[in-house]
């Protein structure tokens, strides 16, 4: 087949957060069978060897410049007019934040031009460039990493929207569309059944199939040993809303009370673009910011326990997946263990889970003691994400929704 994927997010190197992990990993899968034509953004701090590395994983890579609003006066005037337009048309400002002319031009004529079988948006925020009419003539895929009504009613919920009077008026703008944008893909692809469910609330007549993320077996092999002590890990990009406040609740929060237990825990919070509430707990006592790093699983190999206390954001998430297949044992809530079977009465145990305080300091408390129980759970979620969680698994699921 000839597939045009469509990533305003530039997906290389896949190490950037969650988006480019995804992306990349299907396209690299994509790109090994069929005719594989990316068109992508060139952000701030790519490289030029970055697009060398990305423009050998496909057939044709389209690059064009990302939009940027110069003066601040221009930038107010475009956040007025994004937001008129999601009030009265429905599109909201961080799905316009980067729209380009020139990209929506390029794809127009790419798929008049008869170019393509399939095109695939590669996150919802992509959904912009497909016109309703494109489903007449090709398939048309949207790849929904994780349900924008869904998460902005969670932060709402649980008080860690950036602006609460803002979203709370969007909230129904979200609702109304969300189910507008879906109607425009005859495939709908989520990464779990909850993101399936609220997804399909809107839009019963959609077809949508689950394809949950995956890991790279071989850039995160199976530690060797066991470090023992009392070093905690959390792995994520740390510009990311849902793991800055996931780290700022642990360590104000739960981090206080593992040391007064256990003294001497480290708390390292591994990820590039540290936000500035991030960086400042590096003050606090055994807390480790690093930003970016060159390996994150010679870190999660060092680290007794990986903790995942997120509070929002939705989907599969790649850093409790990529925790297991190290081999690191895993503390996490609901949110950090979503679409994963890993404490049910008919599995083994593969994670423990917590979401207030003393629940994890309790399930902490009980992994810093038991050696035979961190063996256990490292055994038990290493067999799990092989079995059922490669990108190759992924891949190919999400081939069959282009063939069918």
């Amino acid at each position: 087949m000839n597939i045009l994927m469509v990533s305003c997010t530039f997906p290389y190197p896949p190490t950037r957060g969650g988006t480019q992990v995804r992306t990349f990993y299907l396209l690299k899968y994509l790109a090994q069978h069929h005719t594989v034509t990316l068109v992508t953004q060139r952000e701030h701090g790519v490289t030029d060897a970055e697009l060398v590395g990305l423009r050998d994983c496909v057939d044709h890579l389209v690059v064009f410049d990302r939009p940027q609003d110069s003066a601040t006066t221009a930038k107010m005037l475009k956040k007025i007019q994004r937001f008129g337009k999601f009030l009265f048309q429905g599109t909201p400002p961080s799905v316009l934040n980067h729209y380009s002319v020139e990209m929506q031009t390029w794809l127009n004529n790419w798929v008049e031009a008869g170019k393509c079988d399939a095109i695939t948006c590669e996150h919802s925020v992509n959904e912009i460039y497909v016109q309703p009419h494109f489903q007449k003539q090709l398939k048309t895929i949207v790849n929904v990493h994780s349900s924008v009504y869904a998460t902005c009613r969670k932060q709402l919920a649980i008080g860690i929207s950036q602006n609460t009077i803002r979203d709370k008026i969007n909230l129904p703008l979200l609702r109304r569309y969300e189910q507008n944008y879906c109607a425009k893909f005859s495939e709908i692809v989520v990464t779990t059944e909850e993101d399936k469910l609220q997804i399909q609330e809107f839009n019963p007549n959609s077809k949508i199939t689950v394809i949950t993320n995956g890991v790279d077996l071989v850039s995160f092999p199976y530690r060797t040993s066991d470090p023992g002590g009392h070093h905690l890990i959390f792995i994520g990009a740390m510009d990311y809303l849902a793991n800055v406040d996931a780290v700022c609740f642990f360590s104000n929060e739960v981090l206080p009370e593992i040391q007064k237990k256990y003294p001497d825990t480290t708390f390292e919070i591994v990820g590039s673009h540290p936000a500035p509430e991030v960086l400042a707990l590096n003050k606090k006592p055994g807390i480790h910011v690093t930003g970016r790093v060159p390996s994150m699983v010679e870190y999660l190999h060092k680290a007794t326990i990986c903790v995942v206390p997120m509070r929002t954001g939705f989907g599969i998430k790649n850093k409790t997946l990529e925790a297991m297949a190290a081999g690191v044992p895993i503390v996490a809530s609901d949110r950090g263990l979503e679409g994963l079977a890993v404490d049910g009465t008919s599995e083994p145990l593969r994670a423990l889970r917590a979401n207030q305080p003393a629940q994890y300091v309790s399930a902490i408390s009980k992994l810093f003691e038991n050696p035979q129980l961190r063996s256990q759970l490292s055994q038990n979620a290493r067999q799990l994400v092989e079995a059922e969680f490669t990108w190759d698994i992924a891949g190919k699921r999400y081939e069959q929704i282009c063939l069918a």
